[in-house]
């Protein structure tokens, strides 16, 4: 923010601010944010003769940069072989942080957020791409001294009585609203143009039309004749165009051939 402060004596101080918008151009099709990610960490429960067992975590994501409104797939193993209940949660973090004059000011807060089911003693419960939707957000700040925009995907276990068990993956969030990821897909997937574009064959010998008994049957040439056949009202007599239309139709059409008359 930018503020212009003018100095008056004996008066009131005016003052006018602006505020700045910090976007970093990001892309998220680098190599190192479309390779994928996996991390994995163990606790012990208990200690000494109170041991109860190890309570082991297991996660992996597909890359680490993304575009809002994209989801987010989460692939995790969590292993309880101690003798609590464990309850299992994802949670994307952005952290915001603030540098100036020495002094440095962090603000975290949470995005988005999901919770599992209940993972019991000596049970193992998995996540095949549980997808967590990325909200609106503000693109990733990475190369300011003063001002950084950061996230965080934390995969949390939740063990009652103790320190819970984490794993975290940094995450960047791409400036290009509408996917820059996309292109990135493209190069990777071929398209068969003969999907888009069929191609059709015309046929050597041309194929004579439908009779006219296969288009109109008897009944429906009888029913339109005894129609005709009927008296009509005046209204409808006073313009010969219309009788014409009437009287020709459902008629049969003229004969086929593949020689013209004229030729010989």
């Amino acid at each position: 923010m930018v503020q212009a402060v003018l100095k008056r004596p004996f008066h009131e101080n005016q003052r006018v601010c602006r505020e700045l918008c910090i976007i970093n151009p990001i892309d998220v099709n680098m190599p190192t944010l479309i390779s994928p990610v996996s991390q994995t960490c163990k606790k012990m429960i208990g200690c000494w003769i109170f041991t109860s067992g190890p309570i082991s975590l297991s996660v992996s994501i597909d890359r680490q940069g993304y575009c809002n409104g994209e989801s987010l797939p989460i692939c995790a193993l969590i292993e309880n072989r101690s003798s609590r209940l464990v309850v299992p949660k994802a949670v994307i973090y952005q952290i915001q942080t603030y540098t100036a004059k020495g002094k440095t000011k962090i603000i975290k807060q949470v995005v988005a957020s999901a919770s599992g089911n209940v993972v019991p003693s000596d049970c193992s419960s998995r996540w095949n791409g549980n997808a967590l939707q990325i909200p609106p957000v503000s693109p990733s700040i990475l190369n300011s001294d003063i001002l950084k925009v950061e996230y965080l995907l934390a995969v949390i276990v939740q063990i009652p009585g103790a320190k819970n068990l984490e794993v975290q993956i940094p995450l960047v969030i791409s400036t290009d609203g509408h996917g820059s990821h996309r292109f990135n897909m493209s190069r990777r997937s071929v398209v068969d143009t003969r999907l888009l574009y069929p191609t059709f064959t015309l046929p050597d010998v041309a194929e004579a039309p439908p009779s006219y008994a296969e288009v109109v049957s008897e009944e429906q040439f009888e029913e339109h004749r005894t129609s005709i056949c009927q008296p009509q009202p005046d209204w409808l007599l006073d313009g010969p165009a219309t009788t014409y239309i009437q009287q020709f139709r459902l008629q049969p059409p003229p004969s086929y051939s593949e020689i013209y008359p004229t030729e010989h």
